[in-house]
């Protein structure tokens, strides 16, 4: 069987964060831990990552051939980019049912992206 690989993004904000209150986050984080736990078990679950606030994201660029360092992003939405995490499954329609089963997916979409090109380590 070929497995395909997806990428599914969650995006928020320090504002959206900051208004679950204190008493939820260990329901939350429990309810998250166990959708990692259940997908690593069934070997779909690559990695699941927790991004920094878009404040200590960097931006970088050459410049004149030397590295140039700015903070960003620049972001034209308050929301960014605050997890991923990378699936190996059967189909879309299997990574499109793990997507749906994300704890915040009643409350906050999740896409969905097919990896195209994965560049192999060489043997």
């Amino acid at each position: 069987m070929i497995l395909m690989k997806y990428l599914l993004m969650i995006y928020g904000n320090q504002e959206k964060w900051a208004s679950i209150p204190a008493a939820d986050w260990p329901e939350a984080i429990a309810r998250q831990d166990a959708f990692n736990r259940r997908y690593r078990e069934t070997g779909e679950l690559l990695g699941a990552y927790g991004l920094g606030d878009a404040a200590q994201a960097r931006l970088v660029r050459r410049v004149d051939g030397q590295p140039a360092v700015t903070d960003g992003p620049y972001l034209e939405t308050k929301e960014y980019m605050a997890s991923f995490y990378l699936l190996d499954c059967e189909s879309e329609e299997r990574a499109l049912q793990i997507a749906a089963d994300m704890p915040w997916a009643d409350a906050e979409p999740v896409e969905v992206w097919p990896v195209m090109h994965e560049a192999k380590p060489d043997v």
